[in-house]
């Protein structure tokens, strides 16, 4: 069952217009309750701040918004949580519009942070397979962490997609298993026939473990019979990690990571890999075209033969 959130205290003053903004949040936006929780939370650091400076929801200009924008920079709150409160306040305005309460909309021309570009971890193809290969399959789940660790890379799943991955969603004779993603929004998504293989071999276990009611259909149990954990799967990947010596900083969002750009570096269209990952925007996907690009430099930089050179007078030199 979801948890409801509820309205801030300073919000209820103003029903029914945050009323109606709570409904569209939900049925319009079809926004996940965390993100639910974090647009009313936005919401309230605003009105927090305009009824300190006696300004009116109507009466909000984008001077007002800059001055809150700069009022969080300044109380230390930091650059990528000032994009997410910029987004929510962004949200608010733009209902405000939709439903007739504003003509105008003072924060669209609202800039946000500038925001460091960090590229994400990404395992090579032999780390991942060293990282699968080092399942010990003399347990009891070692069947099962080989085939949740297949699905992930096979299909590029966000940790919470896998855990709630079911049975039902699986077609296995297709080749693909449906996948609900952010928003509820449902994808198609291939897997490979060595996930196929790995699952078909966990299903053959699965039935003979324990399974709770109400958890018949989740493919990926825990041994007391609930669907695993989102924690489960970050110590599983860390402890495998660990043990084949990879230093990398990763997690089960790395493996996401790591199919998007072996993907890219084997000619898959990048239109392509934003249906499979379920990605709203193509900007967001198109952050592993950079991961494409940095690994290319390092092959010219390394194998071009003005580099090597380069580097072999320098060595030269320094001896």
């Amino acid at each position: 069952m979801k948890k409801t959130a509820k309205i801030p205290a300073n919000i209820k003053g103003r029903i029914p217009i945050i009323k109606e903004y709570t409904q569209y949040l939900r049925l319009e936006k079809n926004l996940s309750p965390n993100t639910y929780d974090a647009y009313l939370t936005d919401l309230e650091k605003l009105l927090h701040y305009i009824d300190s400076e006696n300004i009116d929801i109507f009466d909000v200009t984008l001077e007002n918004l800059q001055n809150f924008m700069a009022g969080l920079h300044d109380i230390g709150i930091h650059p990528r949580s000032q994009a997410r409160i910029l987004s929510g306040v962004k949200s608010f305005f733009k209902f405000l519009v939709i439903a007739d309460y504003r003509k105008d909309d003072p924060a669209e021309l609202l800039e946000g942070p500038k925001i460091g570009f960090k590229l994400p971890e990404v395992l090579t193809v032999e780390e991942i397979d060293n990282i699968i290969a080092a399942v010990d399959m003399s347990k009891k789940e070692g069947q099962r962490n080989r085939a949740i660790l297949e699905t992930l890379y096979s299909c590029g799943l966000r940790v919470s997609e896998l855990c709630n991955l079911k049975l039902s969603d699986l077609y296995l004779d297709e080749g693909f298993i449906k996948v609900e993603g952010k928003g509820s929004k449902q994808r198609l998504v291939p897997i490979s026939q060595r996930a196929i293989s790995e699952i078909e071999c966990w299903e053959e276990e699965r039935i003979n473990g324990k399974i709770k009611p109400g958890f018949e259909d989740y493919v990926f149990l825990a041994r007391w019979g609930k669907n695993i954990s989102r924690i489960m799967v970050f110590h599983l990947i860390k402890e495998l990690a660990e043990k084949v010596g990879i230093k990398k900083v990763i997690s089960p969002h790395t493996f996401r990571h790591s199919f998007a750009t072996h993907l890219l570096e084997g000619g898959a269209n990048l239109r392509a890999i934003q249906a499979m990952m379920g990605h709203e925007s193509i900007a967001t996907t198109e952050i592993y075209t950079h991961i494409d690009r940095s690994m290319l430099r390092a092959e010219i930089i390394g194998h071009h033969p003005r580099n090597i050179r380069y580097h072999e007078k320098n060595k030269v030199n320094q001896l």
